[in-house]
């Protein structure tokens, strides 16, 4: 990989601090030995879930909503902490480990939920006039797989439902597949090629926060059905 494609440094933003359960069901994790307390995440987000999974979490609470506002991530440091928050809900969602989390957005922002509706939905979304009926929406409409991407030799190909059909992209060219590669967990915008970053956003793969660009997509981790299926 090019030196001007490398990730951005959101690691070195604060770690997250999560706590966790060994089990889905609220009345389960109240059972002795189900509770595994705060659990810090320092070092590489791109670890964290497989830390978790390994642990034995099921549940996992997020103790901040992650706040999209742009005022919110006008500087690089809060704009790395919040592609953090977001790489490890998408990186939980990928595992179905049960993840419960808040969502904050600009009072008028009508779009941004359906770009994240391939995670799993929020709590709560604060922010605009129309969240509840945004929320009601995301959770209707949520699976397992919507939006993710996969690596054959040679090739990279990425599958999207949020938009109801099926939307299918496959790429064989090396540079794509270097820029996902610094995208996966948010790099400054300007350092991905022009046409590509234009390529992603056109495509609505991408998510700018502040001055990073991050990768919707996840790489599935648990199948709900046969892969070839998806």
């Amino acid at each position: 990989m090019s030196t001007a494609l490398r990730p951005t440094r959101t690691d070195d933003a604060q770690p997250p601090t999560v706590t966790a359960w060994r089990d889905y069901d609220p009345h389960a994790s109240a059972l002795t030995g189900m509770f595994l307390g705060e659990v810090s995440l320092p070092g590489p987000i791109a670890q964290a879930s497989e830390r978790l999974w390994n642990l034995g979490a099921r549940r996992i609470v997020m103790p901040d909503a992650i706040d999209l506002s742009p005022t919110a991530n006008a500087t690089a440091d809060a704009a790395r902490q919040t592609v953090r928050s977001l790489s490890l809900v998408r990186d939980l969602t990928a595992r179905a480990i049960l993840v419960e989390w808040r969502l904050r957005l600009d009072r008028e922002d009508e779009e941004t939920w359906k770009l994240l509706s391939h995670l799993q939905p929020p709590q709560a979304v604060d922010g605009p006039d129309q969240a509840d009926e945004q929320l009601l929406s995301w959770r209707h409409s949520h699976y397992l797989c919507k939006c993710l991407w996969r690596q054959g030799p040679g090739f990279i190909q990425i599958r999207d439902r949020r938009w109801g059909d099926l939307r299918r992209f496959t790429s064989d060219e090396p540079h794509y597949h270097d820029a996902i590669a610094a995208l996966d967990y948010g790099t400054v915008a300007s350092t991905v090629p022009k046409n590509v970053l234009e390529d992603f956003v056109a495509e609505h793969l991408v998510l700018t926060v502040g001055e990073i660009a991050w990768w919707l997509p996840y790489r599935v981790k648990r199948w709900i059905q046969e892969a070839m299926a998806i």
